[in-house]
């Protein structure tokens, strides 16, 4: 396992790593460091650029989570929601056909190791609020706002 740092416009993020998958991408909780980005780092941090300056919509890195069968399944529904658009909770957990387990989604989503990648923060409450992230949710709100800018572009 390897790790990087990638600077984002938000702070610096950690990116887990093996030699053919991303294992984990997250805040840094505090000063983060990491060994020099080869191989599929580079890569990430090249695509994490186009994302934010709004020219890429999905990604093409090769992933390994490591959850429960059902965090499995949530994380699939989150990368199938296309860039730009939200679900609520329970459409997600709907989507995967348990429609009565969105407070699981909640915590599946909380535990997603990949965000931004794994696009957690495109999940919202039924009522259309803003609901938790990871890295807070002027950053979700910052995410969503930058996908609806480029979403047709």
């Amino acid at each position: 396992m390897k790790t990087a740092v990638y600077h984002s416009p938000f702070g610096d993020m950690e990116l887990d790593y093996e030699e053919d998958a991303v294992t984990a991408l997250k805040m840094a909780e505090k000063k983060a460091v990491g060994e020099a980005p080869e191989g599929l780092a580079l890569t990430v941090f090249r695509e994490l650029d186009e994302y934010f300056q709004g020219k890429r919509k999905t990604f093409d890195i090769p992933l390994r989570t490591h959850g429960t069968p059902f965090q499995e399944k949530v994380w699939a529904a989150l990368r199938a929601i296309p860039y730009g658009e939200v679900r609520s909770y329970k459409e997600v957990a709907e989507a995967i056909g348990h429609p009565k387990a969105y407070r699981a989604v909640g915590m599946a989503n909380n535990a997603n190791p990949i965000f931004i990648i794994v696009p957690c923060h495109r999940v919202i409450g039924s009522d259309g609020s803003l609901i938790g992230y990871g890295g807070g949710l002027p950053m979700k709100e910052a995410l969503l706002s930058l996908e609806k800018k480029h979403r047709i572009s």
